[in-house]
């Protein structure tokens, strides 16, 4: 499916992990590692997109809120990056969680990400974050340098209410003073985010960074970077197939 016209966009709406940030998965592998269990970061990096898709469905009672949902998801990345569940990975994932829960473990910035930001801005675009996340999300985003580029940041955790619950993405369109006929929501869980968008009245747009979901009834992108491209310089999608994440030491 095509892109929607830039000139039809008035504000943007961003889901954060996936979009904006990913996990730090140097920090996985290096508490992998203080456990006896060797797998390098790219290896994770790569199972990612796989895992995530195979949580993509709607909510059931097993997992119906992302934060259940979240640490199936680190042991999905590890079987597909063929290291079995043990005793030691429990042990990893307990730690993580733990600095999870203070920190935020979505601390890598893919490429592109800073300079595509500050083209839309530039544009003028009023820019929102929509994030089902944990209470961390602002503290997050100062330490990366990305708060500034926002004028609305929505953590679920503070606001009581998470994605794809249509009264999240009201929120935004509140804060931001902005209609629901004229903004785009990015995320890429197609069950939270491109359902979550339209329930409010808001074309989704997909990022698909690995391509998993050719059938899609939504446009989709491989990148913020791409779909900046499209927005500030009418630019056909396609032209972003190499982004990948830039893995940062462990902070």
């Amino acid at each position: 499916m095509s892109l929607p016209a830039p000139e039809s966009v008035r504000a943007l709406l961003l889901d954060a992990g996936g979009v904006l940030v990913r996990p730090n998965f140097v920090r996985v592998a290096e508490a992998l590692r203080a456990r006896g269990v060797r797998v390098e970061a790219a290896a994770l990096a790569a199972a990612e997109p796989g895992a995530k898709k195979m949580l993509d469905r709607p909510p059931s009672p097993g997992f119906a809120t992302d934060a259940e949902r979240g640490w199936h998801y680190f042991n999905l990345v590890l079987a597909r990056a063929g290291i079995a569940r043990s005793a030691a990975t429990d042990a990893a994932l307990g730690e993580l969680k733990a600095w999870h829960d203070r920190h935020c473990l979505w601390e890598d910035v893919p490429e592109g990400v800073l300079s595509s930001l500050e083209r839309l801005r530039a544009k003028g675009l009023p820019l929102a974050v929509v994030s089902n996340s944990n209470g961390t999300l602002h503290r997050l985003f100062d330490r990366l340098g990305l708060l500034a580029s926002f004028d609305v940041v929505l953590d679920s955790a503070v606001e009581g209410v998470e994605k794809p619950d249509a009264r999240f993405f009201q929120l935004a369109l509140d804060r931001l003073g902005a209609d629901a006929g004229t903004a785009l929501h990015v995320g890429d869980v197609y069950h939270v985010d491109v359902v979550g968008a339209r329930s409010a009245g808001i074309r989704p747009i997909l990022v698909d960074e690995a391509g998993l979901y050719p059938d899609a009834d939504c446009p989709r992108v491989r990148s913020l970077a791409e779909l900046a491209r499209h927005l500030v310089d009418a630019e056909p999608p396609g032209g972003d197939l190499a982004i990948s994440a830039t893995l940062r030491p462990a902070r």
